[in-house]
């Protein structure tokens, strides 16, 4: 796998502590490298009227800002195999000597890829490389998809509901990239939280409390990108620095502690469970074993009977 793959989480870190414009595009730049692997550097170019930079990676911070014209305007990916020539070509010399300082006369080699929403150009991820090293397909299309999940959350900025919408978008498209690189479970995520999103409206769940559990949910094996061993430990870290997501920090943390008291990682029992990771127990266990009765026999020793219960009464 080319890259650290820690650099996803990072993406999800920032969109959900920092919504901003620069913060996504970023976050989305930095996880684009690592799908190409090996030293690259890149920069954003939003499309309001005049083109400009909104953010960088590897470059420096006089890029921000700067006004240019470039490849980005076909709704396609391209490989420039003559780099920064067409860059170059289309800026006047007030720009070119800015683009001299920030070093993109090195460049040998960009994968442009368009943020396009709806069939809006919106702007596009340029990724450059100095090196010999070329843009396979494989990684083309990863990046490709990758930008295709990031381009509708650009549009949905303001407005405090949009972008609870847009958070859970990235984090699902995160999510599901990850599982289909790393595991054999495609989707496990997603049913996961339909389950724990149920179980948690039974039992008196609302607004923000399930706000909370479906990210817990939905992010709760992601710490598995490191290992198996200690995934939920790893996990919780990535909401580090996300306040409004402490206690889904905690379920992740804590969805393998067993009712007995004999999980992991800190050996608590019953109650002392925080409600959600219990909800997250259950859950997970309904979606790898997939039948009630299955999931009985650890009713009062791995898993919250009461919730092993509801499950019952959910709708076939």
């Amino acid at each position: 796998m080319p890259g650290e793959p820690l650099d996803a989480t990072r993406v999800l870190s920032d969109l959900l502590s920092r919504p901003s414009q620069e913060g996504i595009l970023e976050g989305a730049l930095s996880y684009a490298a690592t799908l190409l692997g090996g030293a690259v550097q890149g920069y954003a170019v939003v499309r309001r009227g005049q083109d400009r930079v909104a953010a960088v990676f590897g470059y420096p911070k006089e890029l921000l800002g700067a006004a240019l014209s470039g490849p980005w305007s076909a709704l396609r990916p391209r490989v420039l195999a003559d780099g920064s020539r067409e860059l170059y070509e289309q800026n006047g010399p007030e720009v070119t000597a800015l683009l001299d300082s920030c070093g993109l006369r090195d460049v040998t080699v960009s994968l442009v890829v368009p943020l396009s929403d709806r069939g809006r150009n919106l702007g596009a991820l340029v990724l450059d490389r100095t090196g010999p090293e070329g843009v396979t397909p494989g990684a083309q299309e990863a990046v490709t998809k990758w930008a295709a999940a990031v381009a509708p959350l650009l549009g949905v900025l303001e407005g405090r509901e949009e972008w609870r919408q847009a958070a859970r978008q990235l984090t699902a498209a995160l999510v599901e990239a990850v599982e289909s690189r790393e595991f054999d479970s495609l989707g496990h995520a997603q049913s996961v939280a339909d389950i724990s999103m149920k179980l948690g409206r039974m039992v008196g769940l609302a607004g923000r409390e399930l706000d909370e559990l479906w990210f817990a949910a939905t992010l709760h094996d992601l710490g598995k990108l490191h290992g198996e061993p200690g995934h939920a430990l790893v996990g919780a870290n990535f909401l580090h620095g996300v306040p409004h997501l402490a206690e889904a920090q905690k379920a992740i943390r804590h969805h393998h502690e067993r009712w007995d008291g004999q999980g992991e990682p800190d050996k608590l029992a019953g109650e002392d469970i925080p409600l959600y990771a219990r909800i997250l127990a259950v859950a997970n266990a309904f979606v790898r074993m997939g039948d009630v009765d299955r999931l009985k026999p650890h009713a009062g020793k791995a898993l919250d009977a009461r919730l092993v219960g509801l499950l019952e009464k959910l709708p076939k």
